[in-house]
């Protein structure tokens, strides 16, 4: 590893944004109101959350109970509609089966015995703090050739709610002395009964992603007079899902049920026993008992932690576990694939076609360079006949790939057939790391029984935007076979990132300057040291053009955040007014049309349209009431956005104030997303050594693996 002070050959890439960087002000709507046990979400720049109070745009009302600031759009609400659809197709779904679910089940209303299981858990050991803080068996002989993947066309943005809605929002709003500018938010995050809504219970303003609880106190208190006090049921009903809401942000599925009394303790509620007990009575969360250690013996009870979660999440994770315990259940046996193992180009690719002859459930393990070995299990398998369909987390996966976003929407892939279900024999999905437990669930209930599913990925990476560990847990399941990848990543580049995945950063010998550090002094030097990487070094020692190197940095906000790197870039690589919302024919920018997706993607024109922009051959067109939520200049990305992808060339920007933003996973995400070249812009000193040794990825609390165990243990039993 060497050191440029001059800077001659930089670069570096974006592999995932952390969750919260004091200098970016983190990615959430951080402030005076914040959480204090850490619950409010830090988002990663995928479109979750966005801006701090300290970089300005987040809200601007504090602890007084000040009426909320405007905030930003929330992308997050570009795919509500379609979220709530796949959420009522998997409760319908799940509740069509008779079987119980082994490691949990609701209590319908029963909140006696959540009370009595609550006083237990709490009676023993405390749970941790740091929830918040943070296919056929033998090959078709007659198998027609595979078509050609669909051309991926974007998905329709959402309607925006009526002009009347609006109407009735800003009323109510005006009524309680909140900013007008809250009223298109608001009515697109309740519905068409939103002014009601609002006007019977005013803390619903909390699902606007900038609202925090203190400003929608303030709110209620100018509507209500003084009947709105803490432990009004209205109010401590939305704070109990509005918690839970936080949790997802952060990863988390379920929480349980003692730390979220003590969160609702923290924002004042009386008595959190109560509220919780009646979030239950009235089935808005449910509650599980997951058992804990070994089964007890006969006549002793059985050690339970108590679990809470919203429907969504909890029944995905549901709907997901007995999906794959059906692809495993349903393979009919092993087919012949030796001679097509034989010829793998590698032992480990070897190992993962045998795997997937005999298994319909097969686990894949391994870096960037071990990504070849899925795709030549998709060779072999096409070369024995069977529908094959390869997708991953962004576009350019791999030859052939879809997203899995496109196969889900129908607008990429194979298509599905009368039942539903996707026209494949084999389904290999890259990047399994970035699923997220609902997108997860509606992929594997769309695989045919019979049909083989291989799930591969880099655990070390950041993990998915939205709430879930899917991987992970399939992987801490142990109950389907793991193919470890033994094909290191090559290079300079390769040989540190190897390093940091256990925990060590070591200096490495780049001879040709594949990996270079250029450390700076602070957040200013750092954006004039960076613009000159992508604009002059890398381009003239390594014949990249500026395009193909990719800025990564902790946050959007602060000095060194993306918003002051794309602006100083712009003026360097396409200057212009910005007459469209900010953006220029030939600027180079980020599409999120949904939380956890960043699609790169270049800006060709705007019209009464909206704003249109190119991806490959794909034209996109956002309305221009969606521009500023979902487009971002691109030349300086987040890691969560730029998980998935690969460039040329890399620069992370390390800025000093970013230091306790940094963590393992982030590092390794950000370091690994460079080819042939990574610069470090670094002003982090002795921040970055002990964040890849000290700081490993943040637990989620999820259910997914218990539920995988428990199914195996019954199967077994019953066998």
């Amino acid at each position: 590893m060497s050191t440029d002070p001059q800077a001659d050959t930089a670069a570096a890439e974006d592999p995932a944004a952390p969750e919260a960087g004091p200098s970016a002000a983190a990615e959430g709507p951080h402030g005076p109101d914040a959480d204090p046990a850490g619950a409010d979400p830090a988002a990663d720049g995928d479109g979750t959350a966005e801006d701090s109070a300290a970089d300005g745009t987040g809200a601007a009302a504090g602890q007084d109970g000040s009426a909320p600031a405007a905030p930003e759009l929330s992308e997050a609400q570009a795919e509500l509609a379609a979220q709530r659809v796949e959420r009522e197709r998997i409760a319908r779904r799940r509740a069509e089966r008779e079987a119980p679910v082994e490691a949990g089940g609701k209590l319908s209303g029963k909140a006696a015995d959540l009370l009595a299981a609550v006083r237990a858990v709490e009676s023993g050991a405390q749970p941790s703090a740091g929830y918040f803080d943070d296919a056929p068996a033998a090959p078709r002989k007659a198998a027609p050739a595979p078509p050609p993947p669909r051309r991926a066309a974007p998905a329709p943005e959402p309607a925006a709610p009526s002009a009347d809605t609006v109407d009735g929002v800003r009323a109510v709003l005006a009524r309680g002395g909140a900013p007008e500018t809250l009223a298109a938010a608001a009515a697109a995050a309740l519905g068409d009964g939103a002014a009601g809504e609002l006007a019977e219970n005013p803390w619903r303003l909390l699902a606007v992603a900038s609202v925090r609880p203190a400003q929608a106190d303030g709110f209620a208190r100018a509507l209500l007079g003084a009947e709105a006090g803490p432990g009004d049921e209205r109010r401590t009903a939305v704070l109990v899902g509005w918690l839970l809401e936080q949790a997802g942000l952060k990863g988390h599925t379920v929480l349980e049920a003692p730390l979220l009394e003590k969160a609702l303790a923290q924002y004042g509620v009386p008595d959190p026993s109560e509220a919780l007990e009646g979030a239950v009575a009235d089935g808005s969360v449910l509650v599980f008992h997951e058992p804990l250690g070994p089964p007890a013996e006969e006549g002793e009870e059985q050690p339970v932690r108590i679990l809470v979660g919203l429907e969504g999440a909890a029944m995905a994770e549901e709907s997901l576990a007995d999906g794959l315990a059906r692809l495993s259940s349903t393979f009919e046996g092993p087919a012949d694939w030796e001679e097509a193992a034989a010829a793998a180009p590698g032992p480990s690719a070897a190992e993962l076609i045998r795997a997937a002859a005999g298994h319909g459930l097969v686990a894949h393990t391994g870096g960037e360079a071990a990504r070849a070995e899925p795709l030549a299990l998709v060779t072999a398998a096409r070369a024995l006949g069977l529908r094959v369909c390869l997708a991953a987390h962004a576009p350019g996966g791999g030859p052939d790939a879809v997203t899995v976003a496109g196969l889900l929407a129908g607008t990429e892939g194979p298509g599905r057939d009368a039942d539903g279900q996707f026209a494949v024999d084999l389904l290999v999905v890259l990047d399994a790391p970035q699923l997220d437990v609902e997108d997860a669930a509606a992929l594997v209930e769309s695989v045919p029984d019979g049909a083989r599913l291989v799930l591969s990925g880099d655990p070390g990476v950041l993990g998915s935007a939205g709430a879930g560990q899917v991987f992970a847990d399939v992987l801490a399941a142990r109950t389907c076979p793991q193919v470890v990848s033994r094909t290191p990543d090559p290079g300079p580049v390769g040989e540190l990132v190897s390093g940091i995945r256990i925990g060590e950063l070591n200096q490495v010998d780049a001879p040709g300057k594949e990996v270079v550090i250029v450390p700076v002094q602070d957040a200013g030097e750092a954006v004039h040291r960076t613009v000159q990487l992508v604009a002059e070094s890398v381009p003239r020692a390594f014949g990249v053009r500026a395009d193909e190197v990719q800025v990564i940095t902790p946050g959007h906000g602060g000095a060194a955040g993306t918003r002051a790197l794309n602006a100083a870039l712009k003026e360097r690589l396409n200057p212009g007014p910005g007459r469209f919302g900010g953006f220029d024919p030939g600027d180079r920018v980020v599409h999120v049309p949904a939380p956890g997706r960043a699609e790169p993607a270049r800006v060709v024109s705007a019209d009464a349209e909206g704003l249109h922009l190119e991806r490959g051959d794909v034209r996109i067109v956002v309305p221009k009431e969606f521009v500023e939520a979902r487009v971002r200049h691109g030349w300086a990305v987040t890691a969560h956005q730029a998980v998935g992808g690969r460039w040329p060339a890399v620069v992370v920007v390390l800025p000093g104030d970013a230091a306790q933003a940094l963590s393992r996973d982030w590092v390794y995400t950000a370091f690994g997303r460079a080819e042939r070249h990574l610069s470090v812009v670094h002003g982090v000193d002795q921040a970055l050594p002990r964040a890849v040794a000290e700081v490993p990825a943040k637990p989620r609390t999820t259910r997914l693996a218990g539920l995988l165990k428990s199914q195996t243990a019954a199967g077994e039993q019953d066998g």
